[in-house]
């Protein structure tokens, strides 16, 4: 006989395209079933068309839906580096993203918080593992938690019900092409 779990963590994670597209699919089937979510980024701090998409299902569901963009962009990027974001700016702005994750998933309203791009957060050192796995035993019993992002800890697999990995098999950057606006980002 089958037992019910109250919440899951469900983890996106591998060098592969469509982490945060599986993560805003996941996204819309809570929200389809009226769930309570939000989505949380930790590294994108432009502007990419989920954003655009983010704000206009927040005029639909309200309170049930909440965005929160943290995140200075992507570690060690030349992109970043050229804008003048310190190694110290990148650590902040995760904290400060952790933080407000942290009474988010604590705080028992949610049923869905998606925390995108943490597992980049964690490998390139803003984050510590133990932050991970703080949000993983700290979160509400009836909250779920969708992490996304390259290089999700081995070591904390256990703490996880489902992990999918993306591998890439081909993509057209490696081929000199640009990314695509609604495709790409």
């Amino acid at each position: 006989m089958a037992k019910d779990k109250k919440s899951l963590v469900l983890v996106y994670t591998g060098d592969g395209k469509g982490k945060t597209s599986a993560a805003i699919g996941t996204l819309a089937r809570a929200l389809g079933a009226q769930k309570h979510v939000a989505f949380i980024q930790f590294v994108k701090s432009w502007e990419v068309s989920e954003h655009k998409f983010f704000n206009d299902i927040a005029k639909i569901y309200g309170d049930k839906f909440t965005f929160y963009k943290g995140g200075k962009g992507f570690y060690n990027a030349g992109d970043q580096s050229a804008k003048g974001v310190s190694h110290h700016d990148h650590i902040a702005a995760a904290r400060q993203t952790l933080d407000f994750a942290l009474n988010i998933v604590q705080s028992g309203k949610y049923d869905l918080v998606v925390l995108d791009e943490i597992n980049n957060a964690v490998a390139d050192g803003l984050l510590a593992p133990d932050d991970l796995k703080k949000l993983i035993a700290q979160r509400a019993k009836t909250t779920s938690l969708c992490l996304t992002g390259r290089n999700f800890p081995k070591d904390l697999a256990k703490f996880a019900d489902i992990i999918t990995e993306m591998k890439e098999v081909k993509h057209h950057f490696h081929d000199g092409f640009t990314a695509i606006e609604g495709i790409d980002y």
